[in-house]
């Protein structure tokens, strides 16, 4: 409990500082999966070590300890956090979980408009030509999702271009890109130190598309083609939804990629990555653990301290014959329980025979 409560919120740092650099330049697809795996575990991570942090001042509060019946002094003696950190740690959870909460209903809200507004649109194929001059091209998730392009969009493209611009936007549908960005957005909503990863995951899903729709074309340099003029075109318009637009994302850093060939698959930072999540979960249960270990031992300090003899062997051997008949409430008083009214006890020591 004194070091591993932490190891979780420092795996947070560590992932959110050195993570984004490298995964901009790994393969987008493995690249994807392993930030939303990162950015998962460490959110759970976050608000576990917060709740048990949040717990250890919790629990020394009179009431809680009369309730819970352990010992506040011997729960103050074994826990190594202050009072200070704990409260702090009170006051985190309380703002992580607040976010979560806001995130979620805006996220569910952001989903049902998109599935709403896929109904609204006309025809009943995948692709939805908007009657607007203005360049607009972007994927709609819903059930099935919409790829919707303006007229003004595809006068700006050529035929190949237009088939580049189709294939990213499928990419996006077929891979359920907004299910990650839902992931994401909710692990930054509970800690802000997971943002960047949010960033830079929304970076290597527009790769991911770009990737698919290059295998997909068969020429890497239509695709970046097509993706130069896209936001070229948009520029001086403002887009209609920040939804797995064509043209979002770093454009120039992505028509440089396309351009260069396709990324290696590398083993070494996803190995990494995993150690520090495996890290992080172990860490977590370890604090779990003895943060359980202690509040057993305060409550057999409040059992023994209840007994008026002090912590003798010939009193803990009466708790232990006690906890193992799971003796319930006795409200008569009894003199030679060991338990005290905490934690009664019926059974009896045997009596010699005459």
């Amino acid at each position: 409990m004194r070091i591993s409560v932490y190891v979780p919120l420092l795996v947070t740092v560590v992932l959110a500082v050195l993570a984004p650099r490298p995964a901009r330049r790994l393969a987008p697809r493995p690249a994807a999966w392993a930030l939303a795996c990162g950015a998962l575990v460490t959110a759970v991570g976050w608000l576990g070590s917060l709740a048990l942090l949040a717990f250890s001042g919790f629990a020394r509060i009179p009431e809680v300890a009369q309730e819970g019946r352990w010992s506040v002094a011997a729960l103050r003696a074994d826990d190594p956090v202050y009072l200070t950190v704990a409260a702090a740690a009170t006051l985190a959870l309380a703002g992580s979980v607040t976010g979560l909460a806001v995130a979620a209903v805006r996220q569910v809200r952001h989903l049902r408009w998109a599935r709403r507004e896929c109904r609204r649109l006309s025809g009943h194929t995948e692709l939805a030509v908007l009657d607007d001059s203005s360049p607009t091209a972007f994927a709609l998730p819903g059930a099935p999702g919409r790829i919707v392009v303006s007229r003004g969009m595809l006068r700006c493209l050529g035929d190949a271009e237009r088939e580049a611009l189709l294939a990213h936007e499928r990419a996006h549908l077929r891979g359920r890109h907004h299910l990650f960005q839902t992931l994401w957005r909710l692990t930054a909503a509970v800690s802000p130190l997971l943002r960047p990863l949010a960033d830079t995951g929304g970076f290597i899903l527009e790769r991911w598309a770009d990737e698919e729709a290059a295998a997909q074309v068969g020429d890497r340099r239509i695709v970046a083609r097509s993706l130069g003029r896209a936001a070229l075109a948009t520029a001086a318009h403002p887009a209609r939804t920040a939804q797995l637009a064509a043209a979002g994302g770093a454009v120039p850093q992505r028509v440089r990629a396309l351009l260069a060939p396709p990324p290696p698959r590398r083993a070494l930072p996803f190995v990494g990555g995993a150690l520090l999540l495996v890290l992080c979960c172990t860490s977590l249960a370890n604090a779990a653990s003895d943060s359980e270990e202690m509040i057993e031992s305060a409550q057999r300090a409040a059992c023994l301290a209840a007994s008026g003899s002090g912590p003798t062997p010939s009193a803990a051997r009466r708790h232990d014959a006690c906890c193992e008949h799971g003796a319930s409430h006795d409200p008569r008083p009894h003199d030679d329980s060991g338990c005290g009214r905490l934690t009664p006890c019926r059974a009896q020591e045997p009596q010699p025979r005459g």
